[in-house]
């Protein structure tokens, strides 16, 4: 059941990703799905629903949670503030490169700059995966040979 709501968050913050960028621009992309980075953060979703479902068969007062618990901060850190600055730092040599461009005539092959998540990103993943491993329990309380 851990590895089924970590998976269902990831597809739910993805499917998100997807929906609210094709309203926002008024165009379907599927390559949305794989993309990094927007609202809600599918890592932290992905990380939160499976400490959640740890949580849940383990007992929240478990070493395995707190280990899981742990890892999901570690995630958490690392979507907003590590991958965010590396998109910052991308953006600044895609800038970079764009004016050495203009001077020596070479078509730079542009860095990802969308990388990072904002704290309303990550925070909002987290709900969604602490939720989807709340639902994924409630609704599955058997399966998987969960009591």
């Amino acid at each position: 059941m851990t590895v089924v709501v970590a998976l269902a968050s990831w597809l739910a913050a993805q499917f998100i990703k997807l929906i609210t960028f094709a309203i926002r621009e008024r165009k379907f992309d599927y390559g949305f799905l794989f993309r990094l980075g927007g609202m809600p953060s599918s890592h932290t979703a992905s990380a939160a629903a499976c400490a959640t479902s740890v949580g849940l068969r383990a007992g929240f007062g478990s070493a395995l949670f707190a280990l899981s618990l742990g890892l999901v901060v570690l995630i958490m850190i690392d979507a907003q503030s590590v991958r965010r600055a590396a998109g910052a730092q991308a953006r600044l040599l895609n800038q970079i490169a764009e004016e050495f461009y203009r001077h020596h005539k070479f078509s730079p092959e542009k860095l990802v700059e969308f990388l990072g998540h904002t704290r309303m990103e990550v925070l909002a993943g987290a709900v969604l995966g602490v939720l989807v491993a709340l639902a994924g329990h409630g609704f599955f309380p058997n399966w998987a040979g969960l009591q």
